[in-house]
């Protein structure tokens, strides 16, 4: 892993990405890229937009730039604190920081393309509302990337032990040939868990020893179960049981049928489980 982007709005669970970011390049030598993109409806919604009659056109002109201009000074202020927080993590390589104004999800290829990496928080600037919901942003990201995209928690704890929910689907593949070719979760405690029906256990068993095999060889001792009921019922339950602190999964289930967003299963695990997902397309 050479390089990483890292999209914030300085909200608190982007702090906390950051936190995990500096985790990651104490075992990985990369560069960062933090990126902050004004999103542009902020100045079209109603309470803005309505000034235009109440003040006139040229006042009102007047008023937006003012915006404009304190959203350049969020800007820097959101850019400085990530590169501040990286340091004090540790990152000791140099940290671009980029400021767009747009639509994150419209620029990302863009951005995303020299890296190996994208990291974002569960949530954004409005975690505060709507808390049993799941970010917008994070999942258009999520469904729109095409690179791996490590997706943090509200609070931080620094990865001890780590889950692969497999399925042997075709995202669960690229996550395990992911950890195949990286080093950056070897040394850690290391758990694979398959969750299967009664009638699909031989099979599951199938996936499960291959997914053990392969890891062992790349140097992993990694404990291996199987489970049974419903998939995110069960490895909530599993993370809690055991202590998971990073969770490593594909966005979309074995044999799924697209969806506009990313997989029931992995959306209700990101709902459940206060750790950080690792999620692969």
């Amino acid at each position: 892993m050479k390089r990483v982007l890292l999209c914030t709005d300085g909200s608190a669970y982007s702090r906390v990405c950051c936190q995990y970011a500096a985790w990651l390049a104490g075992r990985n030598a990369c560069e960062f890229e933090v990126l902050y993109v004004t999103d542009l409806r902020q100045f079209e919604v109603p309470m803005v937009a309505d000034l235009s009659g109440s003040l006139g056109v040229q006042p009102y002109q007047a008023v937006l730039a003012k915006l404009q201009e304190l959203e350049k000074d969020k800007a820097r202020l959101v850019l400085e604190d990530a590169q501040h927080l990286l340091a004090a993590g540790g990152v000791a390589t140099p940290v671009r920081a980029t400021h767009r104004t747009g639509f994150l999800v419209d620029c990302l290829h863009e951005f995303e393309q020299p890296a190996d990496l994208v990291m974002l928080g569960k949530r954004g600037e409005n975690a505060n509302f709507a808390t049993g919901h799941l970010g917008s942003t994070m999942e258009r990201v999520v469904r729109s990337s095409l690179r791996p995209c490590f997706v943090t928690s509200r609070s931080y704890a620094a990865p001890e032990r780590v889950l692969l929910a497999y399925d042997g689907g075709k995202s669960c593949r690229k996550a395990l040939q992911y950890l195949l070719d990286q080093s950056t979760f070897k040394g850690l405690e290391f758990h694979v868990v398959i969750v299967a029906a009664r009638d699909a256990e031989e099979t599951a068993l199938g996936f499960l020893r291959e997914a053990e095999l392969q890891l062992q060889q790349a140097g992993y001792g990694p404990h291996c179960q199987m489970l049974h009921g419903v998939p995110e019922d069960e490895i909530a339950a599993y993370v809690e049981a055991h202590g998971i602190n990073a969770l490593i999964m594909g966005a979309y289930g074995h044999g799924r049928v697209r969806e506009f967003f990313i997989g029931s299963t992995t959306a209700a695990m990101m709902r459940q489980c206060k750790v950080p997902v690792l999620l692969f397309r």
